[in-house]
């Protein structure tokens, strides 16, 4: 069998998503899937049609079978052993978010991708989609000028929709809605931006699970700018939205919908660039030399450290 082989950890919801992506690119074949639910496993090779690739309940017996990378989506407090045991067996890795629970986790996930000479990437998708890159470009060439202040906003039935499941039990989660979804805007924020965050003040809620479910932050950053980040959890659907403001203008982003505006002016709908490739195509293109790791473990380390400056500021412990 030719082609890069690749083994999956943890065959739930997330990981069908990255099935299609990669069985899209040529030379590429997924040889084994590991997860401890025989349930699961049956689903995801019915999916997409791989009666031919193995099957292990234990991870590690898919490490010792050989396989060329493994794309990690497990609860987030397996991440940290399962990537760093790939690693070390010579697996490039793509990693589900978060990278980790705990910034000392991923500095050491780094430091032994380093060692042993293989690529790991952290699966924010955002770095590929057109809204995304349109608003990172244009902040970076100034086209709203200095930035001043951003407002970063996620609501989601998460309460409703994960309860009885992992991700509200924190020996598996690692933590609640911030943790989770609230990752992807936690990363948005800081990528497209680049600012660094120096001060946080947070006030948490609960809604009577054993995670927090809604966070209210607010962020004074390195450089100047001041940013509003609420990542809400116990809310009735979903609602994505974000205002970048600087001193010659704003840019909205409402649920994919993006608008420039500038004081006395229309507002403007941007062009947007073209989508060229997805975390899966690129974590390919990278082994195979044609470009960088596009999300690098040293940029989502900063994820998890602005995750854990929120969660120690509200004296929360997960």
């Amino acid at each position: 069998m030719s082609g890069l082989r690749i083994g999956m950890i943890g065959t739930g919801g997330i990981s069908h998503w990255h099935g299609k992506q990669l069985l899209e690119l040529e030379d590429v074949q997924i040889t084994a899937i590991a997860d401890t639910s025989s349930e699961s496993r049956e689903k995801f090779i019915s999916a997409f049609g791989l009666e031919g690739a193995e099957q292990f309940e234990d991870y590690r017996h898919l490490i010792e079978f050989g396989v060329d990378a493994v794309v990690i989506c497990s609860p987030h407090t397996l991440h940290f052993q399962q990537a760093t045991d790939a690693l070390k067996a010579g697996c490039h890795v793509l990693i589900e978010k978060p990278m980790a629970c705990s910034s000392v986790e991923a500095e050491q996930m780094i430091r032994t991708a380093e060692r042993a000479g293989k690529l790991l990437q952290v699966s924010y998708q955002r770095h590929f989609q057109p809204e995304f890159l349109y608003i990172k470009e244009a902040i970076g060439r100034g086209t709203i000028g200095r930035l001043t202040s951003v407002t970063a906003s996620l609501y989601q039935n998460w309460k409703q929709g994960t309860a009885g499941t992992w991700r509200q039990n924190p020996e598996w989660s690692g933590g609640g809605m911030l943790m989770d979804s609230g990752s992807h805007i936690v990363d948005v924020l800081l990528w497209t931006t680049g600012l660094t965050p120096a001060e946080v003040q947070t006030q948490l809620h609960m809604q009577g699970t054993p995670v927090e479910i809604d966070s209210f932050t607010s962020i004074r950053f390195e450089e100047g700018a001041v940013a509003g980040l609420n990542i809400i959890g116990f809310a009735p659907c979903w609602q994505e939205s974000y205002v970048f403001c600087g001193d010659d203008g704003a840019i909205f982003y409402e649920n994919g919908k993006l608008t420039l505006r500038r004081m006395g002016e229309e507002n403007v709908v941007p062009q947007l660039p073209l989508q060229t490739t997805n975390q899966d195509k690129s974590f390919i293109d990278a082994i195979r030399g044609k470009h960088k790791v596009l999300v690098p473990g040293e940029f989502a380390l900063k994820v998890v450290k602005l995750t854990e400056m929120i969660y120690a500021a509200a004296g929360y412990k997960p």
